[in-house]
């Protein structure tokens, strides 16, 4: 299942009554690091709006706002790794799990809380040893120790821990001691067999990055989690590197300044949500199209590639177009397992959108231009759209119900209504290819236009909303830069194992030049991104494959779209894909309805990828 929430999840085998001690205590440690967590959501988007402010209108840089900006962003991605922690939203799979016993069940939910304890109490000490050393180092602007900004690493692991062992305290004893006993016995097989481990040399990868790694997962212990416990153990084990460069290899993935959007752009889609803008949007379409056969078909389609033009957050989009269209949609007679099937694979196909937070995360680990991804990333998107619209057209079940033709006047009406939101996507894109702001700081623009436009244009604007928004954005950030870092920390082991240059040679030896490796490339990220979702996988290989293909004659952004849809079809298709079960969540529909329904849009999806592998220009055409 999806990014269950261990809290709910446990509460079935608590030990102890509702509103015990234990609750309370996690309320107040809640709130302790949720206020603080929001009010840095707050900080970045004053922050970084002032330095465009001051940049562009008054030409008159702040020399210290983005080194202001970095600072509040570790500690933003720290503490909102801690509330992920708490309200269950770090990236796992249970769909293995769910098939089990509840007494197994009960097992894993315990195990996917000690795991995190025992990962961070074992890197407590060289974190804090890691922020102490970085007192010596002055920040080049603000002229402050970098203690500063390395403290938000152990300071959000201590709250993680404290949250961890107050969840562990609820559950039952026998869980407890099946939980240690199993810790304990992989603990002391890997350190009696330490020195076969060794003489084994790179097979070693095997055990670590493949059973190990694997197992993790798919007991539903948080990726992030299994990324650093695969790592500590590999280290630990295999060599006599300090723990401490764990702790600069998580800092340093979870420190990039292009990172930044990340938190904004989903505060974003809240806003976009919130204000009506997504529904305007909707609701202008719906005129144009809903009166034919599958309309709403078409409508769905066509609203996910504009509000992704906006959320960035593939979550976001569905959210805030599927609550709007599918009880129409089921009312004309679609199977709920149909619309769920387009509704993921509008998913799928919309990972190329700018500003998509993956095509910002490949950029920032492979140092590509955001830019050209953002003007690359349009055209692969639309070769999708027009497939599923092909397809959908033709799995429609639509009822006729003698809809007409929305009148002009409606039309016109409806257009008006939605302008201002449809602005939103042409605005981001705009400020980003003409340089008016970076990738980060447009979001920064793109939330004061939906703030003014929610206020004055709208008129929509719940302010009792906007806290619980700031610690979602928070949490979803938190989470998603914590499996960043940790995935960071994890690339780096595999680099210095020589595994970099065994992969390299490997896949350039694939036959069939770069047409052969780009094929072999999309296999391997639809599997990895239906078992490790695609930020994860990104970052782990796309530091290793960019290089590769660069090197026999794939351009980097073709390559880029190449993978990224690659792994939204693993990301939407099941038993595995965290993206499908989101879209069954969000249309409230059971997974096994949809389950049979998906492969025809997952199979239209592939030969779009292919496409778009065999013909460069869709992707790298529109670059200039």
């Amino acid at each position: 299942m999806l990014l269950n929430d261990n809290a709910a999840t446990l509460t079935a085998h608590d030990s102890h009554p509702a509103g015990s001690r234990w609750d309370r205590a996690e309320e107040w440690l809640g709130h302790l690091v949720e206020v603080p967590a929001a009010a840095l959501v707050v900080g970045e988007v004053l922050v970084l709006l002032a330095g465009v402010i001051s940049r562009f209108v008054f030409n008159s840089p702040i020399p210290w706002a983005d080194e202001l900006a970095s600072i509040l962003f570790l500690w933003l991605a720290n503490l909102g790794a801690a509330v992920a922690l708490r309200r269950g939203t770090h990236m796992r799979t249970t769909a293995l799990v769910s098939f089990w016993s509840p007494r197994a069940q009960a097992w894993a939910e315990t195990l996917a809380v000690a795991a995190p304890c025992l990962l961070l109490a074992i890197l407590i000490g060289p974190m804090t040893e890691y922020a102490q050393d970085e007192w010596i180092v002055q920040t080049p602007a603000l002229a402050w120790p970098n203690t500063v900004r390395a403290a938000a690493v152990p300071v959000g692991s201590a709250f993680m821990i404290t949250i961890g062992l107050l969840r562990l305290a609820r559950l039952g004893i026998a869980d407890l001691i099946g939980v240690s006993l199993s810790i304990a016995a992989l603990a002391g097989a890997l350190y009696l067999g330490s020195g076969w481990l060794v003489d084994i040399g790179n097979w070693n990868l095997v055990i670590f990055f493949a059973l190990l790694l694997g197992a993790g997962v798919l007991l539903g212990v948080p990726i992030a989690f299994c990324f650093a416990l695969a790592t500590v153990a590999f280290l630990m084990c295999t060599t006599s590197t300090p723990l401490e460069v764990v702790s600069g290899r998580i800092d340093e993935g979870m420190s990039s300044l292009i990172l930044l959007a990340v938190p904004l752009f989903i505060l974003l889609g809240h806003l976009v949500e919130m204000t009506g803008m997504a529904k305007a949007m909707v609701d202008f379409l719906a005129s144009l199209l809903g009166h034919v056969r599958g309309g709403l078909n078409y409508v769905l389609l066509g609203a996910m590639l504009l509000v992704s033009g906006i959320s960035g957050a593939k979550t976001a989009d569905m959210a805030a177009v599927a609550p709007v269209l599918l009880p129409e949609m089921k009312k004309r007679g679609n199977h709920e397992g149909e619309m769920i099937s387009l509704l993921a694979g509008s998913g799928a196909m919309a990972e190329t959108i700018p500003p998509s937070l993956v095509l910002i995360t490949i950029g920032s680990v492979a140092g590509i231009s955001i830019s050209a991804l953002f003007t690359g990333g349009i055209m692969p998107g639309v070769v999708l759209a027009l497939l599923l619209a092909l397809l959908a057209r033709y799995r429609s079940a639509e009822v006729e119900l003698g809809l007409k033709r929305a009148p002009l006047a409606v039309v016109g009406r409806t257009l008006l209504i939605a302008l201002p939101a449809l602005v939103l996507p042409l605005l981001i894109r705009t400020a980003v290819v003409r340089g008016v702001a970076t990738a980060t700081e447009v979001s920064t623009i793109g939330i004061a236009y939906a703030v003014l436009a929610g206020l004055f244009i709208y008129r929509r604007f719940d302010w009792r909303r906007l806290y619980p928004m700031l610690v979602d954005t928070a949490a979803l950030s938190g989470a998603i830069l914590f499996i960043i870092g940790t995935a960071t920390g994890m690339s780096w082991a595999l680099t210095q194992s020589g595994f970099a240059q065994s992969l390299a040679t490997l896949m350039t030896s694939v036959p069939g030049g770069k047409y052969g490796f780009l094929m072999v490339s999309v296999a391997a990220f639809v599997v990895l991104g239906s078992v490790l979702e695609g930020i994860p996988a990104m970052v782990l290989f796309a530091p290793l494959l960019f290089p590769v293909a660069k090197a026999i004659g794939v351009h980097e952004v073709h390559y880029a779209m190449v993978i990224i849809l690659s792994m939204g079809i693993g990301l939407f298709a099941p038993p595995f894909g965290l993206g499908y079960y989101a879209a069954c969540t969000i249309g409230r529909v059971h997974p096994d309805v949809a389950v049979r329904r998906i492969w025809p849009y997952l199979g239209v999806l592939l030969v779009g990828v292919l496409i778009v592998a065999f013909v460069p220009w869709f992707s790298i055409g529109l670059l200039g």
